[in-house]
């Protein structure tokens, strides 16, 4: 299969070869990209004004490996705040055009400037009064003529030994496109947390999750008066199932002022200290415990527990009030495999150290 025997040539490279070419290509590449970034004009800010002055939709068309890069950047538009999608110019000349809306702003995407499907959608796109951005490699084409701003990227040779597939001009439109896509996102003060919205699975997602998606709450909690004893606050707070793995101890006002675990309690009974057991907890909890709040991403409390050798984390609110636990086992279930692993690992090495 491919093309007749005596179309092709063949060309035995040996791995050392492989290597030389492949860091060759991309090395081009770079080149180009650096090239494209001190050649970007105030045509990339009006462009941007345009799409924020919108109030409709981010609208992107192409063909062919344009069309691949356009879609591309639909997906990195939409997972940082901006609303956006995916219009075949060929569909929407049979129909498809129906779905733009005059407060839309289309950005079409071609190397050359003289793709004709693009092309032909851009008088419909001008009776319709919908704004084009052009996304091409110089002003002098028909797409550029036919839109109210091009961001022209330049023509470069393509990275590929004919210099012909398309390669730089791909990559180069691709940088822009996410150029356009990040630049409106910090416009928009757009915020890790808004980013952990749009990524709720995978690795991602659970990097992005906030410590109120994950901490124990209700009466998954045990929360006990710092005037009781211990004894009575171990028989009163002795409840079934999923819970925590220490107190956190209030005032009478319930704000929090310390933290009595498990492992405190058998530190008691290993150093013969019963007497304790009907004495006041606040002499033996941990007062004024590390917290966090509700709204700290799961990532950086992982690594508060770790730099501080804890298993559990009190979550408080603006008035210092309990709200939440986060337990160590919480924090494991978010993880990858490996990282379980590694993470259980490290606190076998701090428990140890903290016994």
């Amino acid at each position: 299969m491919g093309w007749p025997a005596e179309n092709r040539c063949i060309a035995q490279l040996t791995a050392r070869e492989q290597l030389v070419e492949a860091r060759r290509i991309i090395r081009h590449e770079a080149d180009v990209l650096a090239q494209v970034a001190d050649d970007l004009s105030d045509d990339f800010c009006e462009a941007l004004g345009l799409i924020q002055s919108a109030s409709g939709t981010v609208v992107l068309t192409g063909v062919g490996k344009a069309g691949l890069i356009a879609q591309k950047v639909v997906a990195t538009l939409c997972s940082t705040g901006t609303r956006s999608r995916f219009l075949h110019p060929t569909e929407a000349l049979h129909g498809d055009i129906g779905t733009v809306a005059s407060d839309d702003v289309v950005l079409a995407f071609s190397n050359s400037g003289e793709t004709e499907e693009v092309n032909r959608l851009l008088p419909v796109l001008q009776a319709m009064d919908v704004p084009v951005i052009a996304l091409t490699r110089n002003h002098d084409s028909t797409l550029s003529r036919l839109s109210d701003v091009t961001i022209a990227f330049g023509q470069h040779s393509e990275a590929c030994a004919l210099g012909l597939a398309p390669s730089s001009s791909t990559t180069a439109m691709l940088a822009i496109g996410d150029a356009v896509a990040l630049v409106l996102s910090r416009s928009k003060g757009f915020t890790a947390a808004d980013f952990g919205r749009f990524h709720p699975a995978g690795s991602l997602g659970r990097k992005l999750t906030a410590v109120s998606e994950v901490m124990r709450q209700g009466s998954q909690l045990r929360i006990a008066r710092d005037v009781e004893s211990v004894r009575e606050v171990m028989i009163s707070h002795a409840g079934q199932g999923r819970r925590t793995g220490a107190v956190i101890l209030v005032a009478d006002s319930g704000q929090l002022t310390g933290l009595f675990t498990d492992s405190d309690l058998a530190r008691m009974f290993e150093n013969r200290l019963d007497d304790q057991l009907d004495q006041s907890i606040r002499n033996v909890m941990t007062v004024n415990p590390v917290t966090i709040t509700r709204n700290m991403m799961l990532p950086a409390a992982i690594h508060l527990m770790s730099e501080r050798k804890l298993s559990e984390l009190p979550v408080i609110d603006e008035l210092r009030r309990p709200i939440g636990m986060l337990d160590i086992t919480d924090v494991l279930q978010y993880m990858d495999p490996s990282q379980q692993q590694m993470f259980m690992n490290e606190f076998r090495v701090i428990s140890a150290d903290a016994a």
